[in-house]
């Protein structure tokens, strides 16, 4: 499973003259830095418009699916079961379907190759996700607590904002870290709804360097590892809020 990853990082600091070597080298003893060169030269807007995109996917995610799971998990609203169900079928849609669909309503509202198009596109991956696991942490929080909020006089707006939304930390760095992960590598959005736009994600901002007749492989495999650190970075620092957040109300005492 990791042998792509050390190919990557082979490839990336290989020498062109040596990319095409048999049998091929292992391990780059004559290695080079040009792919990385490239990547700080031509890349970093790329990567800026991916990290704009992914922090707004993960603040619109968060914005909606939190106050959608507190409502789902303890105002038992009517219809609450059947939302649910839609929930787990949204999630079931091809990625491509979705993307048309998206493509013919940006095309009407100008929002084609813009950066807003593409956090809300992302986001109707990562909402369904976010409900549910908000719904399943929040269902395990005391109504007792809850109790108490309302005797002391806060309303339902209060009580979700200072006591059931501190009280699911880990739920919410669990659904901003997979929002963040799943706008960060989206391709599909990216290259039907973005494709060819002056602020393009890192996902297309690799394909510059494919062309008809010349494919720059260590400068794309550099390219590939630069655009995978921040989401290892990511996953080491966060995993075990990950656990927490993921397990928590998979079961019932």
């Amino acid at each position: 499973m990791l042998f792509p990853v050390y190919w990557m990082v082979n490839v990336s600091l290989t020498r062109d003259q040596d990319m095409r070597r048999t049998p091929p080298a292992w391990f780059p003893l004559h290695g080079t830095l040009d792919g990385y060169r490239a990547v700080l030269h031509e890349q970093l807007p790329y990567l800026g418009t991916s990290l704009g995109i992914g922090l707004g996917t993960v603040a619109l995610t968060v914005a909606l699916a939190a106050p959608a799971g507190y409502a789902l998990a303890k105002l038992r609203p009517r219809g609450g079961g059947v939302l649910s169900f839609l929930l787990l079928v949204a999630q079931m849609i091809p990625g491509i379907i979705m993307a048309m669909g998206f493509y013919a309503i940006y095309l009407r509202l100008g929002l084609l190759q813009s950066v807003p198009g593409l956090i809300v596109a992302d986001s109707t991956l990562a909402v369904p996700f976010g409900v549910l696991i908000f719904t399943a942490f929040m269902s395990t929080i005391p109504g007792e607590l809850l109790q108490a909020a309302r005797t002391d006089g806060a309303g339902s707006v209060r009580t979700f904002w200072s006591i059931v939304l501190p009280m699911s930390r880990n739920a919410v760095v669990t659904v901003s870290l997979f929002a963040f992960l799943w706008s960060w590598s989206d391709f599909v959005f990216a290259s039907t709804l973005d494709g060819g736009g002056a602020r393009e994600p890192i996902t297309l901002g690799i394909y510059h360097y494919i062309g008809n007749n010349n494919q720059q492989w260590n400068a794309i495999m550099a390219t590939a590892v630069v655009a995978s650190l921040p989401a290892t970075l990511i996953l080491v620092l966060a995993q075990r809020y990950i656990a927490a957040g993921v397990t928590t109300g998979a079961v019932k005492d």
